[in-house]
């Protein structure tokens, strides 16, 4: 049976469409007209089989099945582009080695990149390539083999279609932080201080959410949630602005303190969550990866909070850099 046949310079005009937004604008771009941009892209949805734009409504938006060839023609054409400067270049230069990684939205960033550092250390020439999104659409990416890992705070399911395997990096424990003035009013008979206290939480759909639900009701002290997030740095912006109390990794403590103003409330809690390197391949041939694991420990052992005298010497610190800003422009 013969392979089906596809015709490259049809997905290239999808791709330009989909990357433009409208049929115009990339007619506009690539100096063609709209009806045969139209054709053609009409023509790959046929090899393919597949509808590739939902065109109900105004504008043209990609189905599930769009996003999928939009992404394999992003990485096509991306490849495409870096063949042409190699060969510019005298094709001397070594091809640079990708690294395509999934970062969970409910995944502290700071936290990601922190772990994701130290392969990017060891290998120079690498091309690192981040996508963020729900831990359902990475672990498709990666059954599809778009991404080489995902980085999550839960385990992949058995129920992929593909065989993953979970590598745990390492587990974090929680400190709550606030602003200074609400963390104060709350520090003197911590945890029970929290009861009834306004609480800022991450998406109740969320591993790590449903674990800090788990430690509040075996102690009997549940506070008023007032906000629920998605992004970690988010949370961390509206408990500076005096909204709530936020649970910080307390890897991330340091930066809390730092660069948000946040002051701890009370001592490290265990109602953290784990990290774990999504694969398909239980050994990790991928030099990066193997960078990535190897230093983890760090990662996560750097992370004793700042509690009590410490985090004195922290706030000090900072505001005598403060100071001697202000004593240098005076």
């Amino acid at each position: 049976m013969n392979e089906p046949f596809l015709n490259y310079h049809h997905l290239r005009l999808f791709w330009e469409v989909a990357r433009a937004g409208s049929l115009r604008a990339a007619a506009a771009r690539m100096h063609l007209s709209q009806p045969t941009i139209s054709t053609q892209v009409k023509a790959l949805e046929q090899s393919l089989d597949e509808q590739l734009f939902d065109r109900s409504g105004r504008g043209l938006k990609l189905t599930p099945q769009g996003k999928v060839i939009m992404d394999y023609a992003s990485e096509i054409f991306s490849l495409g582009s870096e063949m042409l400067r190699s060969l510019q270049g005298g094709g001397g230069g070594d091809r640079p080695m990708r690294l395509n990684v999934g970062i969970t939205d409910s995944l502290p960033k700071l936290l990601a990149w922190r772990l994701i550092r130290p392969a990017i250390q060891a290998i120079p020439n690498l091309h690192l390539c981040c996508v963020e999104g729900h831990a359902q659409e990475l672990l498709g990416s990666l059954a599809g083999g778009r991404l080489d890992l995902v980085l999550s705070d839960e385990a992949a399911p058995s129920t992929l279609p593909v065989k993953a395997f979970n590598h745990l990096l390492g587990t974090t424990p929680v400190v709550f932080c606030a602003e200074p003035t609400l963390a104060k009013s709350l520090e003197g008979n911590f945890p029970a201080s929290l009861r009834g206290a306004p609480m800022l939480l991450p998406s109740g759909r969320t591993a790590w959410r449903h674990e800090i639900d788990r430690w509040f009701d075996a102690r009997g002290t549940r506070p008023h949630v007032v906000a629920e997030f998605d992004d970690a740095a988010l949370m961390k912006i509206a408990a500076s602005d005096g909204l709530g109390i936020a649970p910080i990794a307390a890897s991330m403590v340091d930066e809390a303190i730092t660069r948000y103003s946040l002051r701890p409330v009370g001592a490290p809690v265990k109602c953290g969550f784990p990290c774990y390197l999504i694969t398909l391949q239980g050994v990790m041939r991928h030099p990066a990866l193997a960078a990535i694991t190897m230093h983890a420990k760090e990662t996560f052992d750097a992370g004793t909070p700042p509690t009590g005298n410490r985090s004195k010497k922290v706030r000090a610190s900072s505001a005598g850099k403060k100071s001697s800003s202000a004593s240098r422009k005076a």
